[in-house]
């Protein structure tokens, strides 16, 4: 349960699939999750690290083994989250 708490939190899932495709600095985090303020980022970087998720490297942020491990498992979502989204009915006022 501690693991799905630490994912539940806002941005965390974000950060770990952002760091999936490597090593990247708070900056870059920040503007690929657009939305993310740097008090929230900074705090999920803090657990996601302390964790044992996340670690800090030469590039910067980057996915421990553990993490890397984890997206593995995660990555699957991602696919079947694409095909679940291009099934629901679309809304005319977002087209």
């Amino acid at each position: 349960m501690a693991l799905f708490d630490l994912l539940g939190r806002s941005w965390a899932l974000g950060v770990v699939w952002q760091l999936s495709n490597g090593g990247m600095t708070f900056r870059q985090i920040q503007e690929s999750c657009e939305k993310v303020s740097p008090t929230v980022l900074n705090r999920r970087l803090k657990e996601l690290t302390t964790s044992g998720i996340v670690e800090r490297g030469a590039s910067g942020y980057q996915l421990t083994a553990t993490g890397l491990e984890l997206f593995g498992i995660l990555k699957p979502f991602g696919t079947w989250s694409t095909k679940w989204a291009e099934s629901l009915p679309k809304d005319d006022l977002h087209e």
